[in-house]
């Protein structure tokens, strides 16, 4: 067992001394309920009150839009534009999917971002006997050009920026929306958007890979060097801290990881020769928002200034816009309830006033019944009119980086970044996140046991489900996926594959697959398969023929 600090600076230590080196906590201890001390999930004690003495010796504030950047990106932040309003949406068929981005577009939305189903982000084809009961479960299925020419059918894509939620085959989705903007007409320097393309965390939180760590990081950097050239205003990666948090993860563990993950890729731009002013401004980061609000926003402005200053420092850049961490907030999905599902309500609209707070650059808001299933229209407009709510009647876009100065908050965000640093540092020992997957895991786990026995014995409340717990069940109208649809999209497939040039797509197929024996970039290979009617499943499958698939040690 390692001896670690639970608590403030006090340093009081809970657990078995060793000779091992003395870490900070970076989980709250479990004391149980009848301990008088206040945690946050990172094992921050939380004194009664804070005063100036409690603000660290060098507050290191600044101004807004100018480095460290912990007062926001932008000089003026929210009075000079809104964040992206960018709901999470996407299921069954492609046709369906479009009806619900054209809804959310018609209700005030300013953004899409598309959820894809499990086989479309595992590289398979809806057809493969693998994907029995997947087929636009999770999301959107989608396996050739037909189906993304229909699920942006009518939405012009140089006025709407997209975010796409796929990781392992980030190129083949990145390609595909390329291939229908040409036919709309639009050229690839005035496509926005963001492809998530962050594999190291489904190594660590979500198991949804293709390829071992090499080639992926090849692909990375591929799709870097691309946009840059041919996509310009393209987020080549959206570095993900959600979906650790959504393992387990505490808030330090959160920037810590997430960070760690960029560190890597920056790294792997740069050895692959690609000067890092020129990619770093197209990077991304993704955000969980939880419940403790006053934690939340001083977990954002801590990474602003750590990135800033690992970008700074570590890797030499020199363009402000390559120091700037933008990113994305998506609502705890972790934190929502089935029971009593309404109380959601009001967990999302804390998590958002959190992430506005904290000057995120979009926000997607969960519906209410996420718990339970795919948000209905109805919980997807209250989850989209949360943010409108936030922009309009809050106050929290009045003025910039409305928490700066508070003792409390400037206190926290220092402690944060402390125990950041020091995780960071240990994952840089063990050779980079490529090589500590298995101990960034085992530290999530360590928090998700946490959570759930503070939870277990009343240590931490959640309202409806340890605590004010009704014996009647609430059970809200639900979106239901008709299986029908499964048949329907592999019926599609079908006829799509029937309907082609066998020879050319084998020709294609065995290019590509010549292209990732070599050094070739390989979204010029990928693109010209998807034209001439390859399938995602095939261009996947080619790629896999050569660099094999990524086999965790068990």
């Amino acid at each position: 067992m390692r001896r670690r600090r639970a608590g403030g600076c006090a340093g009081t230590v809970f657990g078995m001394a060793t000779s091992e080196q003395d870490e900070h906590l970076t989980i709250a201890p479990i004391v149980g309920a009848e301990d008088p001390r206040h945690f946050t999930d990172s094992g921050i004690e939380i004194r009664a009150l804070y005063t100036e003495d409690d603000l660290p010796d060098d507050v290191r504030l600044g101004a807004p839009g100018e480095f460290p950047y912990t007062r926001g990106v932008h000089r003026e932040m929210f009075r000079k534009q809104l964040w992206t309003m960018r709901q999470y949406a996407g299921y069954a068929s492609a046709k369906e999917s479009n009806e619900r981005y054209r809804y959310l577009l018609s209700r005030g939305g300013t953004g899409l971002s598309m959820a894809f189903d499990l086989p479309t982000q595992l590289g398979l084809d809806s057809d493969n006997p693998r994907c029995l009961g997947e087929v636009g479960r999770t999301g959107v299925a989608i396996d050739t050009i037909d189906d993304m020419r229909t699920a942006f059918d009518g939405i012009p894509l140089d006025r709407v920026s997209t975010s796409m939620t796929i990781n392992a085959p980030a190129a083949v989705l990145l390609m595909l929306y390329d291939l229908v903007a040409e036919e709309q007409g639009v050229p690839s320097e005035q496509l926005r958007g963001t492809t998530q393309n962050d594999v190291l965390k489904e190594y660590i939180a979500r198991g949804n890979y293709i390829y071992p760590p090499g080639p992926t990081m090849r692909l990375t950097t591929d799709i870097f060097e691309h946009c840059r050239a041919h996509i310009p205003k393209w987020n080549t990666i959206s570095i993900s801290g959600y979906h650790f948090r959504e393992k387990g993860c505490s808030a330090v563990q959160e920037v810590a990881f997430t960070l760690c993950s960029g560190i890597a890729y920056v790294q792997a731009a740069v050895d692959h020769g690609l000067d890092v002013d020129e990619f770093a401004p197209r990077l991304a980061f993704f955000f969980n928002g939880h419940n403790n609000v006053f934690q939340e926003v001083a977990k954002f402005r801590a990474a602003r200034r750590m990135w800033a200053t690992i970008m700074r420092d570590r890797f030499g850049a020199q363009s402000p816009k390559s120091l700037m961490l933008r990113f994305h907030t998506q609502t705890g999905g972790v934190t929502l309830t089935a029971q009593q599902p309404e109380n959601n309500i009001v967990r999302v609209a804390l998590q958002g006033f959190a992430a506005v707070c904290g000057g995120t650059q979009s926000l997607h808001t969960n519906g209410f019944d996420e718990a339970l299933a795919l948000p209905t229209e109805r919980a997807a407009k209250i989850a989209l009119r949360t943010q409108q709510i936030l922009a309009a009647e809050s106050g929290a876009t009045d003025t910039v980086d409305p928490f700066a100065g508070s003792y409390f908050v400037e206190a926290l965000t220092e402690e944060i970044e402390t125990r950041a640093r020091e995780l960071i540092a240990k994952v840089d020992e063990l050779g980079g996140s490529v090589n500590a997957i298995e101990f960034i895991t085992n530290e999530i786990d360590e928090s998700a046991w946490g959570y759930q026995e503070r939870y277990r014995i009343g240590q931490d409340v959640v309202v409806g489900v340890n605590a004010y717990v009704e014996d009647e069940v609430e059970v809200p109208d639900l979106l239901r996926v008709d299986p029908e649809s499964e048949r329907e999209q592999v019926e599609r497939l079908r006829a799509f594959k029937a309907d082609r040039d066998q020879r050319l797509v084998e020709s294609r197929l065995e290019e590509l697959r010549g292209a990732a024996r070599g050094t070739d970039n390989l979204l010029p290979f990928i693109r010209q398969a998807l034209k001439d009617r390859c399938s995602m499943g095939e261009v996947c499958g080619a790629m896999q023929d050569v660099f094999g698939r990524y086999q965790p040690r068990m």
